[in-house]
This record gives structure tokens, C-alpha cells and sequence, in this order.
């Protein structure tokens, strides 16, 4: 299994932040998604969304900036549906 400090775009405190919401591989990383795994960070405790952007860089190999500057609306939208989701 591959460790998420392998990825681009963590650093050890997102890392940790992973961790503690029991994402512990790039495997495990990938079957949940950048979107889901952040819900899984947040309701474990503080994340902004800049973990996102790094997430979903990581798992498409670009800088999680790019991430931010492209792919923003996307994955806000993904999160939004998601949460509604899990509120129902």
C-alpha cells in the first residue's frame, strides 16, 4: 500500500489530519474521492477547503493552486450535493 506522504500537496499536518479520520493510504484516498474524503476530515474536525483542492490534486497529480483555480466549482458543487445527501 502506498502512504499518503508519498502524494504531492500534503504536508505533515494534512497528513495527520487524514489520519485521524482513518485515511491512511493513497488506496484508501482513492476509493473515497477528494470529496468524500474531506467530508470524512471535516466531520473528524477542522478542514478548510484548501485540503480539498490538495486531495484532488494529489489523486490527479497537479499542484493543489491549479486545483483551486479550475476545478473550484466542480468539487463545491460535489460537496454541496453531498452534504445535502447526508443531511436527508
Amino acid at each position: 500500500m502506498t502512504s499518503i506522504s508519498d502524494l504531492p500537496n500534503f504536508g505533515p499536518k494534512s497528513q495527520q489530519m487524514l489520519a485521524q479520520a482513518g485515511i491512511h493510504t493513497v488506496e484508501q484516498l482513492r476509493q473515497l474521492g477528494a470529496v468524500r474524503a474531506y467530508l470524512q476530515v471535516k466531520r473528524s474536525g477542522n478542514a478548510s477547503l484548501n485540503l480539498l483542492w490538495a486531495m484532488e490534486g494529489a489523486l490527479k497529480g497537479r499542484h493543489w493552486q491549479e486545483v483551486a483555480k479550475h476545478d473550484r466549482l466542480s468539487l463545491l458543487m460535489q460537496l454541496e450535493d453531498l452534504e445535502k445527501a447526508s443531511r436527508a
